[in-house]
Order: C-alpha cells, then sequence, then structure tokens
C-alpha cells in the first residue's frame, strides 16, 4: 500500500474535515507525479470521502437513534409533561443543527393556537405569541396534516400570514422553518417546528428525524391526557368512597341517635338529657333555649344555619317552646340536619309531656286552696296528706295573697273582655308555677289569682307581697298588683283563718288600686292608718310603734318632750310660733325639737298624708296610756 493510501486511511481515522483529503493529491502534484499516479489517487479520495460520509452519516443515525431511544425512555418514566416536552424540543434543535425549535399545540376551547415549548427564541413576543387556527405555516400543516419547509418565510406566498405571526416571526429574527404535525390518529393537535435564522434546505433525513420526534411528543400528550383522566377518575373514586364512608358513619349516627333518644323517652329523661345525648353522637356542642325573642322567627320544622352554628324550633301547635342550638359543626351533612330536627321534636314532647304534669299539679294545688277557703270543715289529716303529696311546707307561717293584673282597659268590649280572659290565665299560670317553687298553693278566683306562700326566715307579709309583684309582672311582663294579709300560723291545722285572711288580702289589693298604686305589693301593715281599717285585726300598738315609735322611744330613753311638742305643734296649725306659747319654752328650743322630731321620723313627716297619721298616732298612743293609767 502506497504512502498515499495510508495517508487517507489516518484521516479517515482521526474525522478529518473534507478539505483534508485534498492534501495527498496537491502534495503529489507537486511532487512531479505522472498522470496515472494523479489518477489513481484522485479514485482513493473519492472512495475515502465516500466512506467518510457513510461513517458521518451512521454516527448520525446513532445520535438520532440514541437521541429518539432516551425520548422514549423519558415515555415510559413519564411525571412532567412539560419537562418530556423540553427534552424532545432540545434534542430536535441539537441533531437538526438549528438555532431555534419550538412546539405550538392547539387550544380547542379557545379557538387557536398557543406556544407550548421554545428552545433557542430569544424574543419575549415570539414565545407568548397566540395564532388563529389555520393561519401561518403551521396553520398549512395543521390544515394538510403533512410536513411543510421553507427556505425563506417572508418570500413564502403558500401560506397565510397575518401581522400577528410576521410581527413575531421578525422579531426572532427566523427564515427557514420546517414544521411538522403532532397526530393523533386523523387530529392534529400542534406542529413540531425547528428554524434557522439564516437561508438553508433542509433534508428529507432532517424532516423525517423531525417527524419522528413529533410522534413522540403526540404520545408524551396523549399519555399525560390518559394519566389525567386516570388520577381525575381515581380520585373521583376516591371522593366517592369517601362520600360512602361519610354516608355510612352518618346513617350510623342517626340510627345511635334515634335509639338513644328513644330510650331517654321510654326511661323519662328530660330535655338537657336529649341535649347531652344528641352533643356526643354529632360531635358537636347542643343547648337548649327556653323560648323568648327571635324563636317563632326558626319555627319552621327545619334546622337553619345561623352563622357556625344550626337552629332548630322546638314547637308545638304553633306555639313556640324554645330552640336547640348546635356548635362547632358548621358543615352539617343533610341526615345530620335530619338528626338535630328529630332531637328537636323529641324534646317539643317532652316539654308538651312536662307541661300536661305541671298542669295537672296545678289543679291539684288550686283544688286543695280552693277547699281551704270554701270548706273550712273538711277533714284536717286528709287536707294534710293533700299538701303533703304536693310537698308544701305546712309548718312554717303562711300568708295569703290576692293578685290581679293591672293594665287599661282595650277600645272594644270583646277585645277587652277576651284580654282580660287571657290576663287571668296567664297570671294564673305563672303564680300556679311561683306556688310550687316556693312550696305553697295557688288557684285562680274571683278575677285574679289567690296564693298561700309560707313565710321565710326573717321575711314579712309586706316583703312577700313585694316580691310576688316583682316576680308576677317581669315574668308577666304586666302590671300585677299584689295585697297580703297578716301571717296565717298552721293553716293546715285552722283552715277556716285561710278565708278570712282572703278577704283582708282582697281589701289590701283594692285599696292598692285605688290609692293608684297599681304593679305594687303590700300589707295591711304599709298603709298607715288605713291599714287598720282594713286589717281583720286592729293591730293599734303596731300601727303607733310604726307611725311614731321612735320618737316615744327617744323621750323613755332621754326624758324629752317630743311627743308632747309634736301634739303641740299640730295643735297650734303647725306653727313654731304659737307652739312656744303652747309650751312656753323660746322658739329656739321649739326648733331644735322639731329638727330632732325630723331625723327621728324622715324628711316628710310633714307632708299632709304624713301628718295625719301623725296625728292618729299620737291619739292612739295618748288613748292607750290613759286606758293603762287607770
Amino acid at each position: 500500500m502506497s504512502h498515499e493510501h495510508v495517508s487517507y486511511l489516518e484521516l479517515l481515522a482521526r474525522g478529518a474535515a473534507p478539505e483534508a483529503y485534498d492534501r495527498p493529491v496537491l502534495l503529489a502534484r507537486a511532487s512531479g507525479a505522472g498522470p496515472e499516479a494523479l489518477a489513481e489517487l484522485e479514485e482513493a479520495k473519492q472512495l475515502a470521502l465516500r466512506v467518510r460520509a457513510e461513517l458521518e452519516g451512521r454516527r448520525r443515525r446513532e445520535a438520532e437513534l440514541s437521541a429518539l431511544f432516551a425520548t422514549a425512555h423519558d415515555l415510559a418514566g413519564l411525571r412532567d409533561l412539560d419537562a418530556v416536552l423540553r427534552a424532545i424540543v432540545q434534542r430536535a434543535r441539537s441533531l437538526l443543527g438549528t438555532e431555534v425549535a419550538y412546539l405550538s399545540l392547539n387550544d380547542p376551547a379557545a379557538g387557536d393556537t398557543y406556544m407550548r415549548v421554545t428552545e433557542g427564541s430569544v424574543s419575549a413576543r415570539f414565545q407568548q405569541v397566540r395564532l388563529g387556527m389555520g393561519e401561518g405555516l403551521g396553520g398549512l400543516v395543521a390544515q394538510t396534516a403533512r410536513p411543510y419547509v421553507t427556505d425563506d418565510y417572508f418570500g413564502d406566498a403558500r401560506f397565510q400570514h397575518t401581522r400577528t405571526i410576521d410581527t413575531a416571526v421578525r422579531d426572532e429574527g427566523l427564515v427557514a422553518i420546517l414544521g411538522v404535525p403532532l397526530n393523533l390518529g386523523s387530529q392534529v393537535i400542534g406542529v413540531l417546528f425547528a428554524a434557522d435564522r439564516r437561508a438553508r434546505v433542509f433534508e428529507r433525513e432532517q424532516v423525517a428525524l423531525l417527524c419522528s420526534f413529533a410522534a413522540h411528543a403526540a404520545v408524551a400528550i396523549d399519555t399525560a391526557n390518559l394519566l389525567a383522566e386516570t388520577r381525575s377518575a381515581l380520585a373521583e373514586l376516591e371522593r366517592a368512597n369517601d362520600i360512602i364512608r361519610e354516608h355510612s358513619g352518618v346513617i350510623e349516627r342517626a340510627s345511635e341517635v334515634h335509639d338513644r333518644l328513644s330510650e331517654l323517652v321510654l326511661h323519662g329523661g328530660g330535655v338537657h338529657d336529649v341535649a347531652r345525648a344528641v352533643s356526643e353522637v354529632l360531635g358537636g356542642t347542643v343547648e337548649f333555649t327556653e323560648a323568648g325573642a327571635g324563636t317563632a322567627r326558626r319555627a319552621g320544622g327545619h334546622a337553619v344555619r345561623e352563622g357556625d352554628d344550626w337552629v332548630a324550633a322546638v314547637s308545638a301547635g304553633g306555639e313556640a317552646l324554645g330552640t336547640l342550638v348546635l356548635h362547632g359543626r358548621p358543615d352539617l351533612d343533610p341526615v345530620d340536619q335530619r338528626t338535630l330536627e328529630r332531637a328537636a321534636l323529641v324534646t317539643s314532647l317532652l316539654l308538651l309531656a312536662r307541661r300536661s304534669a305541671g298542669e295537672a299539679e296545678q289543679r291539684v294545688r288550686g283544688e286543695l286552696l280552693d277547699d281551704l277557703l270554701d270548706a273550712p270543715d273538711r277533714d284536717r289529716r286528709l287536707l294534710r296528706e293533700r299538701a303533703a303529696r304536693l310537698r308544701t311546707d305546712s309548718e312554717a307561717p303562711h300568708v295569703v295573697l290576692a293578685a290581679r293584673v293591672d293594665r287599661p282597659a282595650g277600645d272594644g268590649d270583646t277585645d277587652a273582655g277576651r284580654r282580660e280572659s287571657a290576663d287571668r290565665q296567664r297570671l294564673w299560670s305563672a303564680a300556679s308555677h311561683l306556688a310550687a317553687t316556693r312550696r305553697g298553693l295557688a288557684s285562680a278566683r274571683d278575677g285574679g289569682t289567690v296564693l298561700l306562700l309560707p313565710l321565710g326566715p326573717g321575711e314579712t307579709a309586706a316583703d312577700l307581697a313585694r316580691q310576688t309583684a316583682k316576680s308576677l309582672g317581669g315574668t308577666l311582663r304586666e302590671e300585677v298588683t299584689v295585697g297580703a294579709s297578716a301571717p296565717v300560723r298552721a293553716p293546715l291545722d285552722h283552715p277556716d283563718r285561710v278565708a278570712v285572711a282572703y278577704e283582708e288580702a282582697r281589701r289590701c289589693l283594692d285599696a292598692l288600686r285605688l290609692l293608684h298604686r297599681s304593679g305594687q305589693g303590700a300589707a295591711a301593715e304599709d298603709l298607715g292608718f288605713l291599714g287598720l281599717l282594713l286589717a281583720e285585726r286592729r293591730d293599734i300598738g303596731g300601727f303607733v310603734d310604726r307611725t311614731v315609735g321612735q320618737v316615744v322611744a327617744y323621750d323613755r330613753r332621754r326624758g324629752t318632750e317630743l311627743v308632747r311638742t309634736l301634739d303641740a305643734y299640730f295643735a297650734s296649725g303647725m306653727s313654731p310660733a304659737r307652739t312656744k306659747d303652747e309650751l312656753h319654752v323660746h322658739v329656739n328650743t321649739v326648733a331644735q325639737r322639731l329638727e330632732r322630731i325630723g331625723r327621728l321620723l324622715g324628711p316628710d313627716w310633714q307632708s299632709p298624708a304624713r301628718a295625719l297619721e301623725i296625728q292618729l298616732a299620737l291619739r292612739l298612743h295618748a288613748l292607750s296610756d290613759a286606758v293603762g293609767g287607770k
């Protein structure tokens, strides 16, 4: 083998550029080689170049196959669609040797095409361009589902040019562009492009290579869509399973609360027992509130959401009895809502049962008090037994109280009569409740209500009258006037005294209304000298003591003459000057005594009403002293 042939092998071995293969021929010509030698070298050069081209083609195909294999590997482990598409575009650009490669996808919802991935682009306008369907080179590729190539984009009239596309392409500086379709079956979903900023010719092998990458990109997109659909389906199945599990749990809770509520009703449970049971089952806090302002608007039989709470009305026959309020469960399942509503229904039944039992007990209490008033000759042993069953306090002194609602009459007689009847019913109900809580008795009587209540430690009849008027008035939100009798000891042992005490309480009630003191409570002792006329027992000593007792006691302790000064003062027409003449003292002495009397009796002791009571008390005091002196 000649030296020149060895040179060509060396050039092939080191992969020299094509122009290097001219060197052996030039050296032989320079050294004076003959025509035959030169022709042989030329033939060897051509053979070496063919071998070089074959090796170059093999290397290129090997690189292409390697890139396609890597792309297939990416697809097999597809996790991020954008990452796979970016790798495909990068490999296409590298193998085709273009300056730019990019991939666009169709957007059926928007009716246009948008850039999904770009590689080598430097123009923000180009990277963000959106094209109408059928526009530009990509539109031609999508329309025909075939590759298209142009070596001079702006001079090619085969496709529709638009200002938007041409501006973006010019901004990027592209000249030669190759576009191949991304096919899913018969549908074109996008286009894969390779482009240069100079004129160039794309060979068939390069077009085929880009088509292969486009096929991989289409498979990647299809796979990603299938994975997304699968994930969505799995998520739907998981949500469906969660719903099934949740509904199963809700049904179990509903069954549990049904059993517990049934057991509560059968074993005599109360309203708060129902609230506690529902709280445990629903996982929140249920509270029962009595009927009041705002209850009626919820009365519809359904649980409604108010803020973060759920509220269910407790009602019966259109009457609002209260509400059940669930805290801590803002998102309540419909079945749990029905559970809360069922608990409200059970609560209303328990309340009605309790009301029926209470009304029955109230009637029994009223019947016992009626017997004490109307049939005092009844067997006292039987009266005591009936009182014991009602858990009344029969040992303490009792006071009889007469109560009436005082309100202005309406314009119409019918309306006034209806209101008065309703007032009597409400008053009886409130009085019965008060009597039950104080271990006493109550009954409707004479257009009002009569109560027989025990006195508490240190309590007077007047105290009890005022407390009763305040309590009943607050419950009814109306003025309730209450007259009280003097205390009755052992009323069950002396039932005849109860009727007498009731008449005294009624006289006291009438006096309060005549004195325009409606809405107050009082006993005879509160009414001054009028109380002497109203009271069954004429407690003259008590009246004197309450009226001028402090002045009398002061004279006894100090040896003063305040009582005599009072007598002289009233006898002199309440004139200090005439009083000093009557007493034969200096006027300053009279003034000092009157000041002392004012401190003992209070600042209003000279008012007409007080002055009248004081004068009467002074006469009665003088009378009692005269009688005692004898």
